[in-house]
């Protein structure tokens, strides 16, 4: 695996196939510093975006309104872990809409992420949480299966997400 960085970011880790960039930290996660506006509010990380949304969804106000001022992507998640009248189905509808929204404004405005995003060309990022079987792989980079999709235990949604916007921005950015 060699490492992949531009300027003072780490973008994570390409598998030796070279079809995956493998990530966990740096600017491709969710709790990556990166302030954005959408509708007039303002977010300090992506993963603030979704707990915010989650508990919109949900007509979680009071929920909604702590996340907003909380600055910790780790209380954000416990948080948006609260939210009240919950639904899986509805929440599985809905979220990588959400988090594809959150991340198109983190990416469009700082132009250095956007720049960062590039760089990984024609790759599909993987996050490689071993915590998370849902959004990353379930695995940890340093695990020779993270390069080998068919031994993945999680499902890859940040990632596949990632890389559709990534698909996405340089097509528009094209025409």
């Amino acid at each position: 695996m060699q490492t992949l960085n531009y300027k003072k970011y780490y973008l994570g880790s390409i598998c030796d196939n070279n079809k995956f960039l493998l990530f966990w930290d740096g600017i491709f996660s969710q709790w990556s510093p990166s302030e954005f506006n959408i509708d007039k509010i303002k977010f300090n990380c992506a993963e603030q975006y979704m707990m915010y949304n989650k508990a919109i969804l949900f007509d979680d106000i009071k929920t909604a309104n702590e996340i907003l001022k909380s600055h910790l992507p780790r209380h954000q998640k416990r948080l948006g872990r609260k939210v009240k009248n919950f639904k899986l189905e509805k929440w599985n509808s809905n979220c990588k809409e959400i988090v594809y929204k959150g991340n198109y404004a983190k990416f469009t405005q700082n132009k250095d992420l956007f720049e960062c995003m590039k760089l990984t060309n024609n790759l599909t990022l993987v996050e490689a949480s071993p915590n998370d079987k849902i959004w990353g792989i379930g695995l940890h980079e340093d695990d020779i299966n993270s390069c080998i999709q068919s031994n993945w235990l999680g499902k890859n949604w940040l990632g596949f997400t990632l890389t559709k916007l990534r698909d996405d921005l340089i097509k528009i950015k094209e025409n």
